[in-house]
Order: C-alpha cells, then sequence, then structure tokens
C-alpha cells in the first residue's frame, strides 16, 4: 500500500511517500480502507519531534473509511462498515489497522469529508463547550483562531447555546468567516491589542472563558481578560507551550480557574466517545453546524499540506485522500 513515512523528525521535507505492506489487523482491530484522512497540529508535532513516537512512523491521527477485515475478537464492527476514527496513528495511508473500540459508525446522511472534520476538530469543540467550560447562554467566551478547523465550530456551537462569542482572528478573510459563523464581535489580532478591545468590548469586566489553542503568544493576556472567577481553557499550544504558572496568580488576577484538556480524557469510554460523536453527525445532518473544507490534497502532497498548515494561510479543515 501507499503510505507516507516519518524516518527521522524535522520540517515537512521528512515525510516521504513508500510502498510498504498492509498491516494485518490484531484479534480486537479492524482493517480500514482509508478514503480520506485529516490533517492536525498534532501531526505536525509528531513530525518535528515536538511529541514522541518511536521511528519510523506513519503519522496521521485521523480518518474515514470502510472496514475490509476484522480480527477474530472483533464484535463491534465487520467488513463494508462506514467507519471514523480519530487518536489513531498511521493515518496517513491507504489502509489502516485499528483498535475497533476506536471506530465510530458513520451514517449515510454523512460524507466521508464530513465525517473526518467531524473528528478531531468536531469533538474537541464540542467538549470544549459542553463540559470543559459548559457554556450558558448570556455568558462570554473569547475564542482564540476562531477562523481556524477547531474556532468554526466552537464558535458555532457557542451562538447556538446564546453566548456573545468574541473572536480573534488574523485577516479580514477570516473575520468574514467568523462572523460567518456566528461570532457577534472580532478582534484582528495582526492590527489590533486583543487584550484592550476585549476590555473595550465588554465595558472593562472581561470574558467568562477563553477557549485557547494557541498557547505562548497568548496566555499572559488571557489571564487579564477574563472576569472575576473567570475560566481559561487551554486545549492546544500551536504557538508553543506557556510559561510556568504561579497560581497565586490566578488568585490576583481574581481566582481565576484554568484547564489544559485533551479530547482523549473527554472521550475516555466508547460510550461517551459514541454519544458526542452521534450528536455532531445529527447537527451536521440537519445543517445547524456547519463544516468547511479549507482544501484537499493527495497522499503525496502531505508535506504541502503541512506546510499550510503551518502557514495559517488556509481557514478550516485540510484532508489528505489516499
Amino acid at each position: 500500500m501507499k503510505a507516507i513515512r516519518v524516518q527521522r523528525t524535522g520540517g515537512p521535507e521528512v515525510m516521504e511517500l513508500v510502498e510498504v505492506p498492509p498491516p494485518q489487523p490484531k484479534a480486537n482491530e479492524a482493517l480500514v480502507r482509508v478514503s480520506v484522512a485529516g490533517v492536525n497540529s498534532i501531526d505536525a508535532q509528531f513530525r518535528d519531534g515536538r511529541l514522541r513516537t518511536p521511528l519510523p512512523f506513519i503519522p496521521g491521527q485521523e480518518g474515514a473509511g470502510v472496514v475490509t477485515d476484522v480480527g477474530t475478537q472483533a464484535k463491534l464492527v465487520k467488513p463494508g462498515d462506514h467507519v471514523a476514527w480519530s487518536g489513531q496513528l498511521g493515518s496517513y495511508a491507504e489502509y489502516i489497522a485499528s483498535p475497533e473500540q476506536h471506530l465510530v459508525p458513520v451514517p449515510d446522511s454523512i460524507s466521508d469529508d464530513q465525517a473526518v472534520a467531524a473528528m478531531m476538530h468536531g469533538l474537541t469543540a464540542h467538549y470544549l463547550v459542553n463540559d470543559a467550560h459548559k457554556l450558558k447562554a448570556g455568558e462570554t467566551a473569547l475564542v482564540h483562531a476562531a477562523a481556524g478547523g477547531v474556532g468554526l465550530l466552537v464558535v458555532q456551537l457557542a451562538h447556538a447555546i446564546g453566548a456573545r462569542v468574541i473572536g480573534t482572528v488574523s485577516s479580514d478573510e477570516k473575520s468574514k468567516l467568523a462572523q460567518d459563523a456566528g461570532a457577534d464581535e472580532i478582534i484582528v489580532f495582526t492590527r489590533e491589542d486583543f487584550e484592550s478591545e476585549v476590555k473595550r468590548l465588554t465595558g472593562g469586566k472581561g470574558v467568562d472563558v477563553v477557549y485557547d489553542g494557541v498557547g505562548k503568544a497568548t496566555f499572559e493576556k488571557n489571564l487579564n481578560v477574563m472576569k472575576m472567577r473567570g475560566m481559561l481553557v487551554l486545549y492546544g499550544m500551536s504557538s508553543g507551550p506557556v510559561p510556568p504558572v504561579d497560581p497565586a496568580k490566578l488568585s490576583e488576577k481574581g481566582s481565576l480557574y484554568m484547564a489544559r484538556t485533551t479530547l482523549a480524557h473527554f472521550t475516555a469510554t466508547r460510550e461517551e466517545l459514541i454519544a458526542r460523536t452521534s450528536a455532531l453527525f445529527a447537527m451536521i445532518a440537519a445543517g445547524s453546524l456547519k463544516l468547511r473544507i479549507a482544501k484537499k490534497y493527495p497522499l503525496e502532497e502531505a508535506a504541502e499540506a503541512h506546510r499550510d498548515l503551518e502557514g495559517r494561510a488556509l481557514a478550516g479543515k485540510l484532508l489528505l485522500v489516499p
């Protein structure tokens, strides 16, 4: 089968297209023919060595496809099933062997592209607004990277709840996308200071919650734009990890709460995984949650996809097609 392989960590150029034998499913695994794979920032972190995994490896954490074979003990899926997954390394390939408990059924009303866009990004957005900080109507949320893959979905979900949404973006083009998704106010951070703008927009009161996948570049100012007992939810570190924090600073800033979350802890059981994906698929089918596919690349252009991802030139989901 064709696959992308990383033999040494580094920039996008370390990814190479190779021919390798297809994996064989273990007893509790299923073999899936990959229709489309998602491209995410975590893929770049494995590729450049910020996150470690034994070398060589096939990158990619999510995808959608059709089950072609199952292990001797597999009971949850069968050949012919249309499935999607996230958190399973090896998705940049024509086939992947995945533990069956990681595979979720995809209804006929959902396309492969939609299924992938609803996995890592959709699941993250869902747990952010429903669990990490259970957003309520009337609250104000600051959403960083509001035109990104996760950001656009957080904005839509927050707007549907009845929250006021302030989004940060890098350009006027992305500002329009975030507004169309339901953001009430937009801050173009490349020409405006988001701290002073949030204070102005909230009359100095600050926001109830900050949803931040950026990390280092926004962290210090986040602490200055929250209400007393406000919540900062860090779910990513695209600009790098945040510096060490003295808990006393949270007290000084207004008894603030802070959480560093990861998707795996909010899909820790199959029941929770199925509940979240079912909710997302229902919203997508009903048209109440809209997904933006920024660009699709053939598998051999994985390096270009990573360059576009890290250059932040595109807004929405990037996909690879084996």
